[in-house]
């Protein structure tokens, strides 16, 4: 079992900034890969960013230029950076990992932590 908390989100302004973290723990022993997703009220879960053990980012269109995702694989933890919020950024945000675990391979969106909720007012 992978266990995911994530914490940060909260209520900002629009053109505000929030810090997301999430912390990975239990039987995954090595990270190849971190993940945000978000669901908007209505909608269904979308990838926002990913970064790998190899330095490759990845970011959907909709967050390029105002979000940053990090990791920290030493403390199994992964950040989102996300700066000039608009109403559209409003959902809750799971992050997600990848990479081994002592029962096999874990993959994206194998385990998700309960979420953080963000909400952007205009």
């Amino acid at each position: 079992q992978v266990q995911l908390v994530e914490s940060g989100g909260g209520l900002a302004q629009a053109g505000g900034s929030l810090r997301l973290s999430c912390a990975a723990s239990g039987s995954i022993f090595r990270i190849t890969v971190m993940g945000w997703y978000r669901q908007a009220p209505g909608k269904s879960r979308e990838l926002v960013a990913t970064i790998n053990t190899g330095g490759s980012i990845y970011y959907a269109d909709s967050v390029k230029g105002r979000f940053t995702i990090s990791g920290d694989n030493a403390k199994k933890t992964v950040y989102l950076q996300m700066n000039s919020l608009a109403p559209e950024d409003t959902a809750v945000y799971y992050c997600s990992v990848g990479g081994w675990s002592a029962v096999g391979i874990v993959r994206l969106g194998d385990y998700w932590g309960q979420g953080t909720q963000v909400t952007v007012s205009s």
